[in-house]
């Protein structure tokens, strides 16, 4: 039977394409596994392409995607956004990509300089380095944003027109903060919820705090993303909380859903995913609807909309 919102167009603000085999992404192929937040992950590293994803959409009307790095080689990460131009000039998808750059390096100004030459690069992300937990935070960490270092590599995004995608726990708010005041003419879209793993309440309540700190930034985005708990089937009913705490910062003008696939797999289906977006805002409006779905990821990522409708 077909669900109200069957035919609401959804752009998938983030997710990976890889192949393994063809290309060496450390964290995929080398072993052992590292370390990862929702588990096992052996079931992933594998070939991740337009075929697979396709395969996953059930009835939600998927009519354009947002790739998203997925930890290409280190030594060499414009390869990546090679790659990807390849892909899309062949098949199509994706619309846009995030593509990879170690900030605080010494060839940063140089590796964001050929990312920019590719017309489907929109962004950077980069994972500052982070502190385990809040009481762990430490100014100044090499590769973190306040490292000086970093920072000089953050300020040459604005020079190619590249907005910056963060991943990073909520409790390094301060140092966004401190970082966007110096350079404002950044865009940031917060990915992953700004990271509510921990759900006890004290947790979520200071999870909460930080995200109102940040919802008071005018060009900050939230990608609600990435957002299953590690060891559990996802459901809906766990995330509601979340998602209406994001909604209530940064309202429909300011939010992104999006599938973190085929990471997120690890958790739950790609029906179960977006059937549980859709379910979270059943009773606004469908014009609301649109832009967390749709219209907002056309203006995050400068997307061409007479090319979407071909």
């Amino acid at each position: 039977m077909a669900g109200p919102d069957d035919d609401l167009p959804i752009i998938d603000a983030h997710h990976h394409f890889w192949d393994p085999e063809e290309n060496y992404h450390p964290w995929l192929r080398d072993e052992p596994m590292i370390p990862f937040r929702y588990g096992d992950y052996s079931s992933i590293r594998t070939r991740f392409l337009a075929e697979e994803y396709n395969e996953l959409m059930g009835p939600h009307n998927v009519v354009a995607s947002v790739t998203m790095e997925g930890e290409w080689d280190e030594r060499d990460p414009v390869a990546e956004s090679s790659w990807m131009s390849e892909i899309a000039a062949k098949q199509g998808p994706p619309a846009a990509h995030v593509a990879r750059a170690f900030l605080h390096r010494d060839d940063a100004v140089d590796v964001l300089a050929a990312h920019a030459a590719f017309p489907i690069v929109r962004g950077i992300r980069h994972k500052p380095t982070a502190a385990a937990r809040p009481d762990l935070v430490e100014k100044g960490m090499p590769g973190s944003m306040s490292d000086t270092a970093w920072r000089h590599g953050y300020a040459e995004l604005a020079k190619h027109n590249l907005h910056f995608e963060l991943q990073t726990p909520w409790w390094h708010i301060d140092e966004l903060l401190d970082l966007t005041d110096r350079y404002p003419e950044t865009p940031v879209v917060i990915n992953h919820g700004f990271m509510p793993v921990d759900r006890s309440q004290d947790a979520l309540a200071a999870w909460k705090k930080a995200v109102r700190r940040a919802a008071e930034v005018p060009h900050f985005t939230m990608k609600i993303s990435g957002i299953g708990i590690a060891h559990r089937a996802w459901q809906i009913d766990d995330h509601m909380s979340v998602i209406y705490a994001l909604l209530e910062a940064f309202d429909s003008d300011r939010c992104l859903f999006a599938s973190n696939f085929p990471v997120d797999g690890l958790c739950g289906s790609f029906e179960t995913i977006y059937d549980g977006y859709k379910r979270s805002v059943a009773d606004i409006s469908r014009d609301e609807k649109l832009k967390l779905f749709h219209d907002n990821a056309i203006r995050v990522y400068r997307l061409d909309i007479e090319q979407l409708a071909k």
